[in-house]
């Protein structure tokens, strides 16, 4: 498995870009959203995923491991190949794909081209608790927040921190407003218990 390329940018196509990595140039599929951000002759690094098949080795590549991750999560539905999950990638960031998934907003995901209401819905009725369990909380409307906290507490106890110093510490955080998400909740923390320490 290729999970990531690093290199200089060969050249920029519609569909994909062309990185050399140790004299060899790799074609690398991936959203217009991801191209438009890339140079030809500047250095890049891509997270990617190579699929297999008989006649071809494909890889895909995503700007971050969180759309890699949703990637992945979108074969595992029957009737969606790599094509389509990186179409539905093309057309709704990682956060709004989430959204749409826990929500169950057929609306959304039928503005994909090739997702129509069934394939939506099977979408939705799969995808749900994974997307939930898989997401990086980044979307403050997918992490409900007893969710949130239990998350945050959890990455703060695997550094080492006593579970009621992470506890307290959470609460704080998330008393003092709202909006949050994971990566905003945990950064404070660190910051209340680091003042702490």
């Amino acid at each position: 498995m290729i999970s990531s390329v690093r290199g200089e940018v060969l050249s920029v196509g519609l569909d994909h870009v062309v990185v050399e990595v140790g004299g060899v140039g790799f074609a690398v599929q991936a959203t217009p959203a991801t191209l438009a951000t890339l140079r030809r002759g500047e250095e890049v690094r891509l997270h990617t995923a190579l699929i297999v098949r008989e006649d071809s080795l494909t890889l895909f590549g995503f700007a971050d491991t969180d759309a890699r991750e949703l990637f992945g999560l979108l074969q595992t539905v029957s009737g969606i190949g790599p094509r389509l999950a990186l179409a539905t990638l093309a057309v709704l960031d990682p956060d709004k794909l989430r959204a749409a998934l826990v929500e169950g907003n057929i609306t959304v995901l039928t503005s994909v081209p090739g997702i129509g209401r069934k394939g939506a819905e099977r979408l939705t009725l799969e995808l749900r608790d994974k997307v939930t369990a898989l997401g990086s909380g980044d979307a403050p409307a997918v992490t409900a927040p007893g969710a949130l906290r239990a998350e945050v507490v959890e990455a703060l106890a695997g550094l080492g921190f006593p579970a009621k110093q992470a506890e307290q510490a959470v609460d704080k955080v998330l008393a003092d407003g709202d909006g949050h998400t994971t990566s905003s909740v945990l950064r404070a923390a660190l910051a209340t218990l680091g003042r702490k320490r």
